[in-house]
């Protein structure tokens, strides 16, 4: 699927199912609530916290998707065209960091 599909798709869901967005302050508050679980999970898996059995059954895949969720809802109350978004973005770090990161020791 393109992320003009999701976009689509998240919007007839909202639409038919979930009756209507949520406001956008509201959105931006669940959106941080999902980075916050997926930083959980990434710190246990990656990190030195240990998984508690609250922590069962999460995936990184699920907490990632409920993120790119909540992003394409702000997005469409915006009016951002993700696709349009994430391509001027990468022209833009293309052009910036061109050879910054090429420079930088620490990656080396």
């Amino acid at each position: 699927m393109t992320i003009d599909e999701a976009q689509l798709m998240v919007d007839k869901w909202i639409k038919t199912i979930g009756v209507r967005y949520f406001n956008e302050l509201t959105n931006l508050g669940i959106l941080m609530e999902e980075v916050g679980e997926l930083s959980r999970l990434m710190v246990r898996q990656y990190g030195e916290q240990s998984f508690k059995a609250s922590d069962q059954g999460k995936e990184l895949s699920d907490e990632m998707a409920d993120i790119l969720w909540v992003l394409i809802c702000l997005a469409n109350q915006t009016g951002v065209n993700l696709t349009d978004a994430l391509k001027k973005n990468i022209e833009k770090k293309s052009l910036r960091d061109q050879d910054r990161h090429k420079q930088n020791k620490k990656l080396s």
